[in-house]
């Protein structure tokens, strides 16, 4: 009764009877993936982009797509793309279909020789010392390389990575491509304000130049 709850209660059934007993998997088209278990079973997989921060409409529409083609059962991926686990192969297709009927909000791909979704840090959404935001370089970086997130036509696997300060919490050197910011002149510092928080320490601790 403590801790989250045990994940082998949220696994595709299929998954369930060959845990640990996978034979190989194969990449049908960019997006889409087939593991094939040593009992001739399989599970597809249908992964797509998606977004650090997401809106719960958009968390909602995810789950509702799960549950009409994947029988519920989705992943989060560690470079914010989502997958669908789909049990069923007469389902594959439709479920394609249905994501491409969506216009660019679930583009189909993600995988091999392309690239993958942009792992980034939190931003100023959350964070308060970033030099740069995140969402909107990434926004705007993957619209440039939609055609290669679509596609597997790079001589490898392409990972890029952004860091809003030198922190680096996600840790942007183990990428291929890394986007990093950096404060380049002392903040201004505007005492009337510091004067009216109550957190004064925080607010010193905070300044990324050490000038307050």
């Amino acid at each position: 009764d403590i801790g989250p709850p045990d994940f082998r209660n949220f696994l595709p059934q299929v998954i369930k009877d060959n845990f640990g007993k996978w034979k190989y998997h194969d990449i049908l088209e960019p997006g889409v993936l087939v593991h094939v278990a040593e009992s001739g079973a399989e599970i597809y997989t249908v992964r797509v982009g998606g977004t650090r921060v997401m809106s719960v409409e958009h968390i909602r529409e995810i789950c509702d797509i799960a549950d009409k083609y994947c029988g519920g059962h989705l992943r989060f991926t560690t470079r914010n793309n989502n997958e669908f686990l789909v049990s069923d192969k007469s389902r594959l297709e439709p479920l394609k279909k249905d994501l491409r009927s969506r216009g660019n909000k679930f583009p189909i791909g993600g995988t091999g020789a392309g690239v993958t979704n942009i792992v980034h840090t939190q931003g100023w959404i959350h964070c308060h010392t970033p030099a740069i935001d995140a969402s909107g370089i990434v926004k705007a970086v993957m619209d440039d390389l939609y055609g290669y997130f679509t596609s597997m036509k790079l001589p490898a696997h392409v990972r890029i990575s952004l860091a809003c300060c030198l922190n680096m919490c996600g840790a942007v050197h183990c990428s291929d491509i890394s986007i990093l910011g950096i404060h380049r002149k002392p903040p201004v510092i505007e005492s009337e304000r510091v004067e009216a928080i109550c957190e004064i320490p925080l607010a010193i601790a905070a300044c990324p130049t050490a000038a307050i």
